[in-house]
């Protein structure tokens, strides 16, 4: 696969996107979807990711809405934080690929992020453990 490289968070992310999510079981089944935007806006230095949408979730649909804070790192880097302050995980786009693992609780997010042209990109988490045991899809367009 060929990947498109970020040297410059702000510059690549920076505006809106259009946000396409499913939510698939450990076998790939579909379980759930979301479709909505999502922003990156460029805030005394921190890159702050927002997303709003809409969640299909077997029975329920209703909004959904969330925030994170790309700190950068140096060209095409940034340690990404919950908007709580918590670290979620070290990014490193400059090849325009990067994996990135998340203990929660018991629980293993393994992630990864495909850049694949200057209006797309993706991100895919495969979430492991007691608690948890599905994959999650997110592509971004402009």
């Amino acid at each position: 696969m060929q990947y498109w490289p970020v040297p410059d968070l702000t510059a690549y992310f920076g505006g809106a996107w259009r946000l396409d999510r499913e939510i698939r079981t450990a076998d790939g089944e579909p379980a759930g979807e979301v479709t909505g935007t999502a922003t990156f806006t460029e805030t005394g230095g921190v890159l702050v990711y927002h997303e709003e949408g809409e969640l299909r979730l077997g029975g329920h649909v209703g909004p959904v809405t969330r925030t994170l804070h790309y700190r950068p790192a140096g060209p095409g880097r940034a340690a990404v934080h919950f908007d709580h302050g918590g670290f979620f995980h070290d990014l490193d786009l400059r090849d325009g690929h990067w994996t990135a693992d998340h203990p929660c609780r018991a629980d293993l997010y393994r992630g990864e992020y495909r850049v694949t042209g200057a209006a797309r990109w993706r991100q895919e988490w495969a979430v492991r453990g007691p608690s948890k045991d599905h994959v999650i899809v997110s592509r971004f367009t402009r």
